[in-house]
């Protein structure tokens, strides 16, 4: 018996996912369509802007429903919990059956409580864990639900997201080691950190950031080797992240008409988040994310504007070639390190 029950995730995260906006048969086989044509066509924009040649349908493309995004995020949280689930048996040995289905369950909900919160918000995701090469996740509810809310036209919304989502997935296609740092990356956290205190301290300071105290669940990873390796992943999530919000601003105004308008209620829609989310963000650390994010679009900028795309590109050639949390920070400390 698994340590998680991710049945039992599934099942939770689906519930509280809710449905989605109301859409008549022949809108949702429209909106399934588009995406799908959207991401194809992104492909070659996203090859023609970045320079990074990467094959063509390498990764799937699913357009999925929230409950399928839920049942995909399970599959990967499998996988990266992997690691961690095994120092936690090797260090606690085998529980009793009874012990161990109770905490799988307990620990199933939670992971559902959470995947369900996240299935509502999320427009796309490329999840670089599923084997063989990843896979491209659009989420058609939750798109269209944003661009009704936009009051945005349809189209064009869902070319801007895929151009997003897409240059994830030819990140990953085209610089095929990345997938395996990351995990690596991973691995070496899993070695450091108390599996079982990570996750009683991870809920209850979600738990208590929902009472209006507390603070990130990544304020749990404190040691300065969990720190060091954090920190080296902030720096190639910033970098992804950063690098697909350049790629997105750049081709978009050649081939989306409404882009500004799009751009503008996005960034308008991002800042009205209630109460309760901004609660959970902050809980998850998701805002903290955020703003790196935007500093990882300004460190591709800065690099670009300097140096060219084909020099930045540098940057996936090799591991040690990334960019550290200080130097996204600091474009000039990267480009004197490795140009």
């Amino acid at each position: 018996m698994s340590m998680v029950d991710w049945e039992l995730a599934v099942s939770l995260g689906g519930r509280v996912a809710g449905i989605g906006p109301e859409v008549t048969a022949d809108e949702a086989q429209t909106a399934v369509t588009e995406l799908r044509a959207a991401a194809d066509r992104s492909t070659g924009l996203v090859r023609e802007f970045t320079g990074l040649a990467a094959a063509e349908r390498t990764a799937p493309v699913l357009v999925v429903d929230r409950q399928g995004w839920v049942r995909a995020n399970t599959e990967a949280f499998a996988v990266m919990l992997g690691p961690v689930i095994e120092r936690l048996e090797e260090k606690k040995g085998a529980p009793s059956g009874l012990t161990r289905a109770v905490g799988a369950r307990v620990t199933g909900g939670e992971v559902g409580l959470l995947l369900g919160f996240l299935a509502s918000k999320v427009l796309g995701q490329f999840d670089p864990f599923h084997e063989p090469a990843g896979r491209l996740l659009l989420v058609a509810p939750n798109i269209v639900h944003v661009e009704r809310e936009l009051h945005a036209d349809p189209s064009d919304f869902r070319l801007w997201v895929a151009l997003h989502e897409e240059t994830h997935r030819v990140q990953f296609t085209a610089v095929p080691w990345m997938r395996e740092h990351l995990f690596s990356e991973i691995r070496a956290l899993a070695d450091t950190m108390d599996p079982g205190g990570l996750l009683e301290d991870g809920l209850h300071r979600i738990t208590e950031a929902v009472r209006g105290g507390g603070g990130s669940v990544l304020d749990v990873l404190s040691s300065p080797e969990q720190k060091a390796i954090l920190d080296r992943v902030t720096g190639v999530m910033s970098l992804l992240e950063g690098h697909a919000d350049v790629v997105m601003d750049g081709v978009g105004p050649q081939v989306i008409p409404s882009v500004s308008s799009i751009r503008a209620g996005f960034d308008r829609r991002r800042k009205g988040v209630g109460v309760l989310d901004r609660v959970l963000r902050k809980a998850l650390g998701l805002d903290v994310k955020m703003a790196q994010y935007r500093d990882g679009a300004k460190f591709v900028r800065a690099v670009v504007d300097r140096a060219g795309m084909a020099d930045f590109n540098a940057v996936w050639e090799r591991p040690e070639n990334l960019p550290s949390k200080s130097e996204i920070a600091d474009p000039d400390a990267w480009v004197a390190r490795v140009l």
